[in-house]
């Protein structure tokens, strides 16, 4: 039988711990008591690794070009070719792996601009109001209004299809989330009592905004990012797919998808494949968007 006062000691002595703790410890404990954060975390770290090693990892790194192998074209799964290959030949495991560079290079071509763009209207935005409010916000809702796909196909229209266009179709729409996030946090923010004490000592506007107020968007900002790269895998996995994205022979895991949707039902693994590849990137992102939106406590 369990003695009733030391257990209450115990409780006791784990509240005091956790009091003592710092908010950063107390954001990271959070996190890791988030089973779905760290498994988040590691498909996310496991991604990046083998995108930046794919050349020492990948087992035919020949395929990912224009190789060509006819004699193993359309091989099922096995030791030799764990993911099979494809109608040429090519393994499909080594352009499964080249294809997170691709992927992963979207992401950052994306994000690189349409976060840094979107955080700084959003700020101009939110600070000023007024016109400045009125015009930035109203561009945003118009952006806002025109359909991803509708754009894509706008831009491949005037330019030739290939990531750098596929980048920009994204971009042109993405930093209108990222606009209205710091927007509605900054209006928030704009009455609180370290914005007054930083006007009433003379800051300028530049020191407000960048340097009182952007810091209290680090955390909502660091969240929407990690979520947002899932859905630019899947935006660009779906350009490609439609064939207004990266083009062959590039490895691309939307182009993979739609090349071996051809051969379904009988070649099923061309197609599966770089499907569950996309499957397990996208979920791997918004695992650890979810866990790091419970660890810094934001609301989006």
């Amino acid at each position: 039988m369990n003695d009733p006062l030391g257990t209450s000691i115990s409780g006791e002595d784990n509240m005091e711990q956790r009091r003592s703790l710092t908010s950063s410890q107390m954001a990271w404990f959070r996190f890791r008591s988030n089973p779905s954060s760290i498994i988040g975390a590691f498909i996310v770290l496991s991604v990046i690794f083998v995108a930046i090693f794919a050349p020492l990892i990948a087992p035919s790194p020949q395929s990912a070009g224009s190789f060509v192998d006819f004699m193993n074209r359309h091989s099922p799964p096995s030791r030799d070719f764990l993911f099979g290959t494809d109608n040429v030949g090519r393994d499909i495991f080594t352009r499964v792996i080249f294809g997170y560079r691709v992927s992963l290079g979207l992401v950052v071509g994306v994000l690189g601009f349409a976060v840094p763009f979107g955080v700084f209207l959003g700020l101009l935005a939110g600070y000023f109001g007024n016109w400045t409010e009125f015009v930035i916000m109203r561009f945003t809702d118009i952006m806002l209004a025109i359909p991803p796909l509708a754009m894509a196909l706008a831009i491949t229209a005037v330019l030739s299809p290939n990531l750098i266009n596929a980048m920009i179709a994204i971009t042109m729409l993405w930093w209108t989330w990222h606009t209205r996030l710091i927007y509605r946090i900054v209006k928030a923010q704009m009455n609180e009592d370290y914005v007054e004490a930083a006007r009433v000592a003379g800051a300028s506007h530049f020191h407000i905004m960048f340097r009182e107020l952007l810091p209290n968007c680090i955390s909502a900002i660091s969240v929407k990012i990690s979520l947002d790269a899932g859905f630019v895998i899947l935006f660009g996995a779906a350009l490609s797919f439609l064939g207004l994205g990266v083009q062959p022979p590039t490895p691309d895991l939307g182009t993979m998808v739609s090349t071996g949707s051809e051969y379904l039902p009988e070649y099923w693994w061309e197609a599966l494949m770089p499907g569950l590849a996309i499957l397990y990137a996208i979920l791997g992102f918004n695992l650890l968007g979810d866990g790091l939106r419970d660890m810094m406590d934001v609301e989006l």
